[in-house]
């Protein structure tokens, strides 16, 4: 079981597209990445179960 898991996402503020890791042996929860060309923190939620990335969620900090 892969417990490290890499996903593309797009910035919620200026579209760009960025590969994020997700760590799938901590359960479902957030965290906050910073965008690489706009700097700005990018609110992830990763929906995990029994190790496994069911899900991702990617939002801007004022939503």
């Amino acid at each position: 079981m892969n417990l490290l898991e890499e996903r593309d996402i797009d910035c919620p503020y200026c579209g760009e597209n960025l590969t994020v890791s997700i760590d799938c042996s901590a359960g479902s929860h957030d965290f906050i990445e910073d965008c690489i060309v706009c700097c700005r923190p990018i609110e992830l939620h990763a929906d995990i179960d029994a190790g496994q990335l069911l899900g991702l969620k990617a939002r801007r900090d004022d939503e």
